[in-house]
This record gives C-alpha cells, structure tokens and sequence, in this order.
C-alpha cells in the first residue's frame, strides 16, 4: 500500500493539528486533504517553509516571554491601593474583585491586563495589603500587593 508524507495546515480530527508531518494514503490526501485546503504534500520547499515558520514562531514565543516576565518584575514592584466604602462597624460594604482589581492597575499603572487572570480565591472583604497572583502570557505569574484603603469621607 502506498503511503503519502503530508503537512497539515489546518487542525485535523483524528490526525494532528497544524505544522505536523503525517503520513496518509493517497487517496485521502487527493480527495479529503487537498481539495478542502487542509495540507500540502510534504516536498523539499515546502519543508524548508515549515522550518522558516517554526523558526519564527519559537523567535515571537521567546521574546513575548520576555516580554511577560519585564512586566512580572514590574507588577512585582507595584501595590495598587483600592478605596472601599466602610459600612456599620468598620467593615467593607461589599466586596473588591478580580474585576475592580483590573481597573485600578489600568487606572493607577497603566497596565491593562484581562481580569480573568487575575486569580481571587475568593473576593477581598478585609481592610488591609493583600498579596494576588497574576497569570501573565507564556506561564510567567507575577505577584501584586492590593492595598484596601477606607474611602476619604466627604468634606
């Protein structure tokens, strides 16, 4: 039975995800693969295309990962003060979030990060420093020190 080398541009149930080398039958190639745009046959050039590109994906992977870990330094370096209103007693009225927790460091750093990656076991309701992890790009995670703060009365 004859066998065909392949590379997939797109994902692919059951056979591998994009930029893989595979080997299939012929036929599947010629009437699944090919006409739906799904590989290419694996000759020479376009072999040495696949080794460019992987090149300058690992290129874009490592700087973006530097990237990530200046800001982890920097976010390291930073505390982030939240002012809360105080209910009855002293205590929060309400909660702060990984939502308002977001705000404050696009506010006050200028740092925009999604809030989803900031991680809150559960919401903060305690006055004080709070230590919060943030899950940068490229698995680097850096540590924020949140600082809640009672809102200035009125004059």
């Amino acid at each position: 039975m004859a066998i065909i080398k392949i590379i997939l541009k797109q994902s692919v149930p059951n056979l591998g995800e994009p930029g893989e080398i595979k080997q299939v039958a012929p036929g599947y190639f010629r009437n699944y693969l090919l006409p739906r745009g799904l590989a290419v046959e694996a000759s020479k050039s376009e072999m040495r295309a696949l080794e460019m590109k992987q090149t300058v994906r690992v290129d874009k992977s490592v700087k973006a990962k530097e990237r990530s870990s200046v800001l982890a330094g920097q976010l390291g370096e930073l505390t982030v003060r939240i002012p809360v209103k105080l209910g009855e007693q002293g205590r929060i009225y309400g909660s702060v979030t990984n939502k308002d927790i977001a705000e404050a460091l696009a506010e006050q750093a200028h740092v925009e990060i999604d809030r989803h990656k900031i991680e809150l076991r559960e919401p903060l309701k305690a006055l004080g420093s709070h230590a919060v992890s943030v899950r940068l790009e490229h698995g680097v995670d850096a540590e924020i020190s949140v600082e809640l703060v009672p809102e200035a009365e009125p004059a």
